[in-house]
C-alpha cells in the first residue's frame, strides 16, 4: 500500500480510557502515518491499513512472522479442487460488531462487494480484479474468480479484506463521521483525523489474534519535529520510527532508557513515472536515462545517513523473487550512457520535468539530492514540488505529476504485492503504465500454488520493468521501534505482513 516514505509529527496531551470498568493508563504510541479515512473502501494507505488491522476484522489474517494467512473471522478457509478459481469460507458463528450486531455472511460480501462497487480512485479495489462473483448460504460463503490467483487468499487477508457492518457502511457511498464498526481486537472508542485514536480492548473480538492487554492511544504527528520532542518530554511510550536518519543513526542499543527493536523491513521507496502521452516522462529513453545517472549509494549515504538500503529491484531483500535487475542494467551513475539514450532517440537535452513528493523535511532533502545529481548531468531540469500528504495523493491519482517520489509497504507477504500491484494495467500508483507483456506474466505467476517456487518467474518479470522503467527503486528500509523499559511486544509490533499488531504492547 502507499506510505509516508519517512514519518515526521506534532503530539497533544493523552488522558486515561476505561478498560475492564477501571481506569488504567494507555500505551501511548506515536507515529507519522495517519488514516486517509476510517472506511476500508477509500484507503490504500499504510496509516489507514494500520489502524484497520486493529479495528476491523478479516475472514484471514497473518500471525506474528508468519507468511501464510490463517483464519480470523473464518473457521476454515480453502480453494476448492485443484484450480484456484474457487475459493471457499466457512464463518464463525460467535461474532459481534462492536455495536453488539452480529456478523453474518452477508456483512462480508456486502464489504467486499462494497470496495468493487465503489471503485475509489484511492481505495484497494484493484486487488479485487480477479474475483468474479461472492455467493453466501448460511455460514459458508464462496468467492469465484474469473482467472486462478493462488494470492486471493492473501489479498482477502490483508486491510482489503476488511468486514464491515452492512447495515452502517452503505453499498454505493462511503461512511459518514468518525464512528468506525468493527470486530477487530480493539474498538474505536474515540478518533480525531490526524491527531489521535483511543482503542479499548473489544471483549467481543473471537479470532486468530491474542486479546490486547489494555488500552492504546495511538497519536499521530503531521509536524516536522515533534514526533521527536513528544519522545524526549516522555509524553509518547512508543515511538514507531519516526526519528529523522542522523538521529537513528547515533541511537545506542545499550542505553538503559529506551528498548530498540531494529530488523530489516520491506518498505522501499521508489520515484514513479506518469507515462501518459502528455507527460515529460512518457518516453522509455527519458526514464532509462534517468536510471542510468541516479546514485543510489549517495542517496541512502548522504540523504538517509545509512538507515536504509539502496535497492535494485523493486521486490526488497527477504521477498521471495528479490534480484537486482537494475543493478544488472545500470551498475553505475554514467552520463555517457544517459546521453547517448537520448541521442539515439532524438530527445532535446535538457528534459524538463516535475518531481512531486509528499513534505517533509527528510523527503525534501531527498528530492533535492536527486534533482541535484540529474541537472549535474546537464540532461535535465528538475522542478521539485512538496504537497501535504492528503493533495500529493489527490494529484498522484489524477496523474498530475510527471515523476513522484513514494513508498511502497506491503500488502501482505507475497511478491506480487510489489508486482501486480504497481507494473499490472491500472495498478496503484496511478501512472498510466500499460504492458500486455508484464500482464500476462503476472497472471500466469499469480496461478501457481506454490509460492516459494516463483523465484525465476519474478526475476522474469523485473527484469522487463528495469528495462521499461515505469518504476525506479532507490532503497529499501530499516525498521526501527523505540519504547519505554517498562513496554514489551515491541518486536511483534510489524512485520512484513501489513498488520499493525498493537494487542501486543503491554505494559510491565
Amino acid at each position: 500500500m502507499l506510505c509516508l516514505a519517512l514519518l515526521v509529527a506534532a503530539g497533544f496531551t493523552g488522558r486515561q480510557l476505561l478498560a475492564d470498568g477501571e481506569k488504567s493508563d494507555p500505551i501511548v504510541v506515536g507515529s507519522g502515518a495517519y488514516p486517509t479515512s476510517l472506511d476500508p473502501a477509500a484507503a490504500y494507505d499504510d496509516g489507514s491499513w494500520a489502524l484497520y488491522s486493529n479495528i476491523y476484522q478479516g475472514l484471514l489474517t497473518f500471525s506474528a512472522g508468519s507468511a501464510r494467512p490463517v483464519p480470523d473471522a473464518a473457521e476454515r478457509c480453502g480453494f476448492a479442487g485443484q484450480e484456484s478459481k474457487v475459493y471457499r469460507c466457512t464463518l464463525r458463528t460467535d461474532l459481534k460488531f462492536s455495536n453488539g450486531d452480529r456478523l453474518t455472511t452477508h456483512d462480508v460480501r456486502h464489504s467486499i462487494e462494497r470496495i468493487t462497487r465503489i471503485e475509489h480512485a484511492q481505495g484497494p479495489a484493484k486487488l479485487f480484479d480477479t474475483l468474479d462473483t461472492i455467493r453466501t448460504r448460511d455460514q459458508d460463503i464462496e468467492f469465484r474468480l474469473k482467472t486462478e490467483d493462488a494470492t486471493f487468499p492473501f489479498k482477502l487477508a490483508g486491510a482489503a479484506g476488511s468486514i464491515v457492518p452492512s447495515g452502517s457502511y452503505p453499498e454505493d457511498g462511503l461512511l459518514r463521521g468518525d464512528r468506525a464498526i468493527g470486530s477487530g481486537p480493539f474498538e474505536l472508542a474515540d478518533y480525531r483525523a490526524k491527531k489521535h485514536a483511543e482503542l479499548v480492548p473489544n471483549d467481543s473480538y473471537r479470532g486468530a489474534q491474542d486479546k490486547p492487554s489494555g488500552p492504546v492511544e495511538v497519536r499521530w504527528f503531521t509536524e516536522a519535529g515533534a514526533l521527536k520532542k513528544a519522545w524526549e518530554q516522555r509524553e509518547i511510550d512508543v515511538n514507531d520510527g519516526g526519528l529523522p536518519p542522523a538521529e537513528l543513526a547515533e541511537l545506542n542499543p545499550s542505553d538503559p532508557d529506551i528498548t530498540l527493536t531494529e530488523h530489516s523491513g520491506t518498505d522501499i521507496q521508489m520515484t514513479v513515472f506518469n507515462t501518459r502521452e502528455d507527460s515529460a516522462a512518457a518516453e522509455r529513453p527519458v526514464r532509462q536515462a534517468i536510471a542510468a545517472v541516479l546514485d543510489r549509494q549517495r542517496l541512502a549515504r548522504k540523504v538517509h545517513v545509512g538507515t536504509v538500503e539502496p535497492l535494485y529491484s523493486l521486490i526488497p531483500q527477504g521477498m521471495t523473487g528479490h534480484g537486482t535487475p537494475f543493478f544488472d542494467r545500470y551498475p553505475e551513475p554514467d552520463t555517457a550512457a544517459a546521453r547517448k539514450l537520448l541521442e539515439k532517440a532524438d530527445i532535446t537535452t535538457p528534459v524538463d520535468f516535475d518531481l512531486a513528493y509528499s513534505k517533509g523535511p527528510t523527503a525534501t532533502r531527498e528530492a533535492t539530492e536527486i534533482k541535484r545529481q540529474l541537472e549535474a548531468t546537464k540532461l535535465f531540469e528538475v522542478d521539485v514540488r512538496g504537497y501535504e500528504w492528503d493533495d500529493f495523493l489527490k494529484g498522484l491519482s489524477k496523474g498530475s505529476y510527471d515523476a513522484y517520489n513514494l513508498g511502497w509497504v506491503a500488502d501482505f507477504p507475497d511478491p506480487d504485492t510489489y508486482t501486480g500491484s504497481l507494473v499490472a494495467s491500472g495498478n496503484a500508483t496511478h501512472n498510466g503504465y500499460s504492458s500486455k507483456e508484464i500482464d500476462s506474466l503476472v497472471a500466469e505467476v499469480r496461478r501457481k500454488p506454490e509460492r516459494d517456487q516463483t523465484v525465476a518467474d519474478y526475476r522474469k518479470i523485473h527484469e522487463r520493468i528495469a528495462q521499461q522503467v515505469p518504476i525506479l527503486p532507490l532503497w529499501q528500509a530499516k525498521d526501527y521501534v523505540l519504547t519505554r523499559p517498562d513496554i514489551a511486544g515491541s518486536q511483534h509490533l510489524s512485520d512484513n505482513s501489513g498488520v499493525w499488531r498493537l494487542w501486543k504492547l503491554e505494559r510491565l
